[in-house]
């Protein structure tokens, strides 16, 4: 358990929100791989002019979360989506406000896959995080 705390709490850490506390799904489960093997393959981030956007791919249950986080400018109007097997997939248009975050999560069932965090603002410009990958693949 304690494993899966550090490896929550670094990924918390990347992506710039506090965790307060260990996610159900964990207590009592240890991580398969050590920390050390797992960190920074799953979690991608890429600074943006006004924001970060990241991507997390996690493994209990298999997700992935797209997160912005938006640090400056004018309100936007945006999909938080992924890209995985050349194919894209966004959730609902939001309006994102200076000093708002935005995240999205999606579950499934899926191979060891990579995937990248997609922001695509209401111009159909898109933005792109580095590609990450599942825990463990």
């Amino acid at each position: 358990m304690i494993r899966r705390f550090s490896l929550a709490v670094a990924a918390s850490a990347a992506v710039g929100f506090s965790l307060l506390s260990v996610p159900a799904h964990a207590a009592g489960t240890q991580a398969p791989n050590p920390v050390a093997q797992r960190s920074g393959d799953h979690v991608k981030c890429t600074s943006l002019d006004n924001g970060q956007l990241c991507i997390v791919m996690d493994n209990r249950p298999q997700s992935i979360t797209v997160i912005y986080t938006k640090k400056d400018g004018d309100s936007i109007k945006a999909h938080l989506g992924y890209k995985m097997r050349g194919t894209s997939t966004y959730d609902k248009l939001e309006k994102i406000d200076k000093n708002d975050r935005a995240t999205s999560t999606w579950t499934m069932s899926w191979p060891c896959n990579s995937a990248v965090g997609l922001l695509k603002l209401e111009n159909g410009k898109v933005y792109e995080t580095p590609s990450a990958t599942f825990p463990g693949c």
